[in-house]
């Protein structure tokens, strides 16, 4: 991955429905030559997915939790169990005193007390403990812009 590559990635970070007109301007390729880079950072993987990010609390999922799920056995053949949850936005294997780390997201305090519900009737868990989000100070994409070495 080249400098190129870290810029366009950047880019579509922050708006994705840019044109690959407007990319080339960026970058000082081509439309056709920027086309053709994109697609290359598709097929290795550095682009995983083009999507629109939603406002959870506008769609009425203003309450966000972090939960560590105590375990008594291994839990990382547990993915589907933590999918089947639809709240569940993210589920993470974990080093340290618990197994798991999930993100949640519902409309109210109640329907987070029901998914923690849930989570205790998924197969090896036997506690969890929840941290409610007060305010998110910031998020950041992962950035393109490392070390800049040739990788190609």
């Amino acid at each position: 991955m080249d400098h190129i590559d870290r810029v366009l990635l950047a880019q579509l970070q922050q708006d994705a429905t840019q044109s690959y007109a407007a990319l080339s301007r960026t970058v000082g390729l081509s439309a056709g030559a920027t086309h053709e880079r994109v697609r290359k950072l598709r097929e290795r993987g550095a682009i995983r997915r083009t999507a629109v990010e939603v406002d959870p609390a506008a769609v009425g999922y203003g309450v966000l939790a972090y939960v560590t799920v105590d375990s008594t056995s291994w839990m990382g053949d547990s993915a589907d169990s933590f999918a089947a949850l639809p709240e569940v936005v993210e589920a993470h294997v974990i080093a340290g005193s618990a197994s798991v780390l999930v993100k949640v997201r519902t409309a109210t305090t109640e329907q987070l007390q029901d998914v923690l519900r849930r989570i205790h009737t998924i197969d090896g868990v036997n506690g969890t403990r929840a941290t409610v989000v007060l305010e998110t100070l910031f998020e950041r994409p992962v950035s393109p812009h490392g070390e800049d070495q040739e990788q190609e």
